[in-house]
């Protein structure tokens, strides 16, 4: 099994990056997201994170704690292969990019991005927590490098696309009754947290199906470019198409994460969607 490919990062974002993670794997289906960075700061580029940030993002993927055992129950599921190994510290499940591996096969794992309570959809199995690893070899083997991941404020991975994208919206769209523009939840947020908030936008970006809902960009023409503050992220069990003008009804969500370098400053989270 040499090193296993770190697939899971591009996996969650449902990316396609050139030269990797051409196949779709299954996402943390039903785990509740964490998400929360602050805005990129006016030096760093647009979309990207600062040398310091993907830095210490890989640092502290980098010192994750590691277990070593055999496997006692394996199984593979939309591109990603499950084991469950036997530590010294009780029975631990993980999964990671599709990997060939056998029940009594013995190996050593980073316990990253750990989920509780998470659903597998294919499986149709519970698991009260289980880590998303990137790191996993055969006992003996070294673990691969941490993977920066390189994320912006919304969650881009640097160098690679998104499933569907659309420009940015610069021409104002008028707020739905009672509602809020995109630049006013960024700026209220803190005092948002927790609150109910309605954001009429357009879909400028839609990946579907990770972690058992999808994720929306709407943008208004409100708030800058420069700062991310012109784009608001939305989960939502609803589709939307990009360059949809949609109307979102959902909890506000500060300061989310995700770990691993995935966080957002605000979102929307468990939205409702209308057209229009």
């Amino acid at each position: 099994m040499s090193h296993i490919r770190a697939t899971v990062l591009c996996a969650l974002l449902s990316l396609s990056v050139v030269g990797a993670c051409s196949k779709q794997a299954e996402p943390p289906a039903e785990s509740q997201p964490a998400a929360g960075a602050q805005a990129a700061q006016a030096a760093t580029p647009a979309g990207q994170p600062s040398v310091g940030q993907a830095a210490s993002t890989a640092a502290a993927a980098q010192d994750a704690p590691t277990v070593t055992g055999p496997v006692l129950e394996t199984m593979n599921a939309a591109n990603y292969t499950y084991v469950r190994v036997k530590t010294g510290q009780g029975d631990v499940w993980a999964a990671s990019g599709e990997f060939k591996v056998a029940v009594g096969d013995r190996v050593t794992l980073a316990l990253e991005m750990p989920m509780e309570n998470f659903r597998s959809q294919t499986l149709k199995r519970d698991f009260p927590l289980i880590y998303f690893t990137t790191r996993i070899a055969r006992e003996g083997e070294a673990l691969p490098s941490a993977v920066p991941a390189m994320m912006s404020a919304h969650g881009q991975a640097g160098g690679a696309v998104p499933a569907a994208a659309a420009a940015q919206v610069t021409e104002p769209i008028q707020p739905a009754p009672g509602g809020a523009t995109v630049a006013k939840v960024w700026a209220d947020r803190k005092a948002l947290a927790g609150k109910t908030v309605t954001v009429r936008g357009k879909v400028v970006k839609f990946n579907g199906g990770i972690m058992g809902r999808n994720w929306i960009h709407i943008q208004d023409g409100t708030g800058a470019a420069a700062d991310g503050t012109n784009d608001l992220l939305v989960t939502s069990d609803a589709a939307a198409n990009v360059g949809d003008v949609i109307t979102v009804t959902g909890t506000v969500a500060v300061d989310k994460d995700f770990t691993a370098g995935y966080a957002y400053a605000v979102m929307i989270e468990k939205a409702k969607v209308e057209a229009r």
